[in-house]
């Protein structure tokens, strides 16, 4: 499959400059502000980092938005031309983790995102999700885009395996003794979100049994993708398995562009500095416009 090229042409109105950070002296990965929120009767926390015209960061799975968002340099990235507002998911991070599975669903989890935006008086903003984030992502785009400016999804497709899978992940996550897991996928899993001593892993394995089913990107926006009026930009990495079926997802939304980073996966990718440039030069590109 075609890579995109990393580039979009000249910019329609470089957006970056007006918005930087005027205080050029604090640490670009510490949060200017940070607090909690009530979602449907669930604690949610968030960290808001930088000034401007805003963008909301949501996490994948296993992760907070320390790891995802702060430790791989997006945050470093993105403050200068955006004020950053990131959120711990529901069952990750600081955020209430719920132990019942329908908490997870992602229609639910989406609202999470409404409520931030609510809570911190923000009518419209952009929005990046990764990997689970992109999932909320695309349902919020095919129902609520009235409430974004653009959207950015990486590590997105079809979750035709983890569907499959979910029931034995979910068994390794639960395993009382870890050394006793056989099935080396569910292993893997397990070493993934065991290496952070703060996840809750019944919390996770209820999200995988509860999400992957659903993570069908077409059936999650709905029609109304079909009227989407904003810009759309999706990535992934090439070696991940959700490219084989990004490209149904990127036909579905006009006008929606794609890029491919080579030689990286679904994980590799994150930190990559060709994917920053592709989302920077992305945003760049937005004109400006009232908020």
């Amino acid at each position: 499959m075609a890579a995109a090229s990393l580039g979009f042409g000249d910019s329609a109105g470089d957006r970056g400059g007006a918005w930087a950070d005027d205080d050029a002296s604090k640490p670009a990965n510490e949060p200017d502000s940070s607090g909690f929120f009530d979602s449907d009767g669930l604690k949610i926390h968030y960290e808001v980092f930088g000034g401007g015209e805003p963008i909301v960061l949501v996490h994948g799975w296993g992760v907070d938005l320390k790891k995802n968002w702060v430790e791989s340099g997006w945050v470093e990235a993105l403050r200068p031309m955006r004020k950053v507002v990131a959120l711990d998911c529901r069952g990750h991070g600081r955020s209430g983790k719920p132990h019942e599975q329908a908490a997870y669903s992602y229609g639910t989890m989406a609202r999470d995102v409404l409520h931030l935006l609510d809570h911190l008086k923000l009518p419209k903003a952009d929005l990046f999700g990764y990997s689970m984030g992109a999932f909320m992502a695309v349902h919020l785009l095919g129902h609520e885009r009235g409430r974004f400016s653009s959207v950015i999804m990486g590590g997105i497709g079809d979750e035709t395996e983890q569907s499959k899978d979910a029931g034995f992940i979910a068994e390794a996550l639960r395993a009382k003794d870890p050394s006793r897991i056989m099935n080396p996928a569910g292993w893997a899993y397990r070493a993934y979100v065991g290496s952070d001593p703060n996840n809750d892993l019944e919390a996770l394995a209820l999200a995988a049994l509860q999400m992957w089913p659903e993570g069908y990107p077409l059936v999650l926006g709905g029609p109304g993708l079909d009227a989407v009026d904003i810009p759309v930009l999706i990535v992934n990495g090439q070696q991940d398995a959700y490219e084989v079926t990004a490209g149904q997802l990127s036909a579905a939304i006009p006008g929606a562009r794609r890029v491919t980073i080579p030689g990286t996966d679904h994980l590799s990718v994150v930190p990559d500095a060709r994917f920053k440039s592709a989302v920077l030069s992305f945003l760049q590109a937005i004109p400006a416009s009232p908020r």
